[in-house]
């Protein structure tokens, strides 16, 4: 069934410009992740031996899924559920849709929205009574103490879905395209003006080559692995974005275009948040490390011992503010438009209903990381917080097996049409279409089974 026949093809929307597309996606594509983990694992695994290998696996996995999503949302003109049902006619591949809905625009950003309200917990404090706290060694204190408190942890995470809802409520071009326009250059000038002042310090030599010399040596199955997965998790694949996004897309975009440039920011961004980090930690005598504990404990700790420290932290903070909310919107925007293109709902009651929805899913991921008396959390299920649960369930499961169906979809029962899609309908040259071709048939879903069975941890 082509889109034409289903008749929504001329109400659509679309993005105003290329360029705000290129900005929306790529604001979808770096998070919090590109910020905190995608530096750490640079140190980690050798430095630009680690990005040479990050980079050559993205150019094939993340671009080969990309380019099918972004196919399969523009050929079909709807969100992710529709979109398998009008361009196969059967119900079975429109459970791959059902499953990539449901990780990306419900249970990810249940949980996201609740780490998003930190960063504008953490804006507030930077400029209030943070850094005194942070200088005396207490940043640990703060954070524990912050995240016990079980109003004010919610009370952020709503501040933060209400501003989400508020500018997926313009719609994609007046919403979301207006608000990537402003924030995503903004974010960059942020961390340039968070480098200039992180390699300026004395000692920042040493986290530059910590970060940036290869070392071959430090290479392993495991650097793969990470390499992989933090590609295929940052470029927001296997949970709707890129279909839904797709679906706005004009007839006349290359879309192999549009994913180098995404991919081109998305990785610029992450490789840029390492220069702005290790310099300053190695600097102030700080030893890196992953996840919350290095952005919401250590580098506050960082900031504190420089000068004009809560000018830098609140500007941090901003930046990592903007990575969240532009990522949230996206993942809002598939639940918003599953609603108006499924059940025919306006924008304002899909919003206000799956909003609230989201909203009170979110609670017990806010509530989770308070601890008992005993040390455990304070909401858990088979010992992992309610917010981890609702990571590995999303990001360990679901993401990776709507991924691989995706490839599947698109290598094989929808071939034809997918490379006409990318062709656009044979209109333009793509040169790359028979390495494209061998990626989406075997080599991404191969690659993305081996992230799907190292995830399967509990």
């Amino acid at each position: 069934m082509s889109s034409e026949s289903t008749g929504l093809s001329s109400q659509r929307e679309n993005w105003g410009s290329r360029f705000g597309f290129i900005m929306a996606a790529a604001g979808s594509a770096i998070g919090l992740g590109n910020i905190w983990r995608f530096p750490y694992l640079v140190g980690k695994h050798g430095g630009a031996a680690f990005v040479l290998v990050y980079l050559i696996l993205i150019a094939v996995v993340g671009s080969t899924v990309m380019m099918a999503e972004f196919a399969i949302g523009r050929a079909s003109r709807k969100s992710t559920v529709g979109a398998f049902w009008v361009l196969s006619d059967t119900h079975s591949w429109t459970l791959v849709g059902w499953i990539a809905t449901a990780a990306g625009g419900f249970i990810i950003l249940s949980y996201y929205a609740v780490i998003g309200g930190w960063t504008i917990k953490y804006i507030i404090g930077s400029l209030t009574d943070l850094m005194p706290m942070a200088a005396e060694g207490k940043s640990g204190e703060v954070f524990s103490a912050f995240v016990s408190n079980s109003q004010e942890v919610v009370l952020y995470q709503v501040i933060f879905m209400a501003l989400t809802m508020f500018i997926v409520s313009g719609g994609v071009g007046k919403g979301i395209e207006r608000a990537c326009k402003v924030m995503m250059p903004l974010l960059f000038l942020i961390l340039i003006v968070l480098i200039v002042r992180s390699v300026t310090l004395t000692g920042a030599e040493k986290g530059l080559e910590y970060y940036l010399k290869p070392d071959f040596s430090k290479l392993s199955g495991e650097s793969v692995l990470d390499a992989l997965g933090q590609g295929f998790f940052s470029l927001s694949l296997g949970m709707s974005i890129m279909i839904t996004y797709g679906s706005y897309i004009s007839k006349e975009e290359n879309l192999a275009n549009c994913a180098g440039w995404i991919i081109t920011a998305d990785t610029l961004i992450a490789l840029l948040a390492g220069l702005a980090i290790f310099p300053a930690a190695f600097a102030m005598g700080v030893e890196p490390g992953s996840g919350a504990g290095l952005t919401f404990i250590t580098l506050p700790g960082v900031f504190a011992k420089m000068p004009f420290g809560n000018v830098f932290s609140a500007l941090f903070f901003v930046l990592l503010f903007f990575a969240a909310i532009t990522s949230s919107m996206s993942l809002f925007e598939v639940s918003v438009s599953h609603c108006i293109d499924d059940l025919k709902w306006t924008r304002k009651k899909s919003i206000l209903i799956m909003g609230f929805l989201i909203t009170l899913l979110g609670i017990p991921s806010a509530l989770s990381l308070a601890t008992t008396p005993e040390g455990n959390p304070a909401i858990a299920i088979a010992g992992k917080s309610f917010l981890d649960a609702m990571d590995i369930i999303s990001n360990n499961v679901m993401m990776p097996l709507s991924a691989i169906f995706t490839c599947i979809f698109a290598g094989w029962a929808w071939y034809d049409s997918a490379r006409k899609e990318l062709t656009n309908q044979d209109t333009i040259t793509f040169k790359l279409l028979p390495a494209w071709t061998v990626c989406v048939r075997f080599v991404a879903p191969v690659a993305i089974a081996v992230i799907f069975y190292m995830g399967l941890k509990w």
